[in-house]
């Protein structure tokens, strides 16, 4: 049986995705979920390629975008992210999938950090990145 922090997260992440249509787009399936934590998959299609047909790097930096959102709104107060930055380690192709797994840093009363690694399915790093995310305080759902 699922708790009451499982729950709200669910629900947060299910409202948000509800009308986030880019992350409709780019095909997100969520692997799990808790409080600060989330691991989401794509698959990469034609038109997520660069020049070079290789995966453009704001494929990665958007899924890690997504995780982030995710996660750092899992607990149920809107938090906003204020400072991102990516490092691009490995190419991917048409076809792949890529995981996007969050992991806490710090969570504070009004800032936390993540890092969100992608991995292919070999669980290889393909970039690395990182997030800060403004707390506003304003609950998903007040009583």
């Amino acid at each position: 049986m699922e708790n009451n922090n499982q729950l709200l997260a669910k629900k947060v992440v299910d409202t948000m995705l509800e009308k986030d249509w880019f992350s409709q787009w780019l095909g997100i399936e969520i692997v799990e979920l808790k409080p600060g934590y989330v691991k989401l998959k794509i698959k990469i299609k034609k038109e997520m390629l660069n020049g070079f047909q290789i995966v453009h790097g704001g494929i990665y930096y958007s899924i890690a975008d997504s995780a982030l959102a995710f996660a750092s709104n899992s607990y149920g107060i809107k938090s906003v992210s204020v400072e991102t930055s990516i490092s691009h380690l490995v190419s991917c192709s048409e076809g792949e999938e890529i995981f996007a797994e969050t992991e806490e840093i710090f969570s504070g009363n009004k800032i936390a950090v993540y890092t969100i690694n992608i991995l292919n399915k070999e669980n290889k790093k393909v970039a690395v990145f990182k997030g800060t995310v403004y707390k506003t305080g304003k609950e998903w759902f007040p009583a």
